[in-house]
């Protein structure tokens, strides 16, 4: 792969889910990542901007999906894939860090893979 994949972390706030996703595969060769909240109140505010850099979404909820295809429903959007990750758990929580590689390990492959 010549360029990185461009992975956008989505959770309500930007505070405890998506920055550890992000935080997980920050060094990562193969990708550039982000995270972005979907509330008004959020750290990071998911943008028009994040959604045309990114090739790939992962939210944590199908409330953060439904949420981004109303906000941005005259935009081209990129593949949005729900994790279904609860919002139990505090920043950098190792069970938060296991259940985020149990998901998105496959889903990364699955993209990265030749063919």
């Amino acid at each position: 792969m010549d360029s990185p994949l461009h992975v956008l972390f989505v959770c309500a706030m930007n505070q405890w889910r998506s920055p550890t996703a992000e935080a997980l595969y920050r060094d990562d060769a193969r990708l550039a990542v982000r995270s972005a909240g979907v509330r008004a109140g959020a750290r990071r505010r998911i943008s028009r901007a994040d959604l045309q850099w990114a090739d790939v979404v992962f939210v944590m909820e199908r409330e953060h999906q439904q949420r981004i295809r109303e906000d941005f429903r005259d935009l081209e959007l990129p593949p949005i894939l729900n994790l279904e990750i609860p919002d139990d758990f505090q920043h950098l929580d190792a069970e938060l860090m296991f259940l985020l590689r149990a998901a998105i390990d496959p889903e990364l492959e699955r993209w990265l893979s030749p063919g």
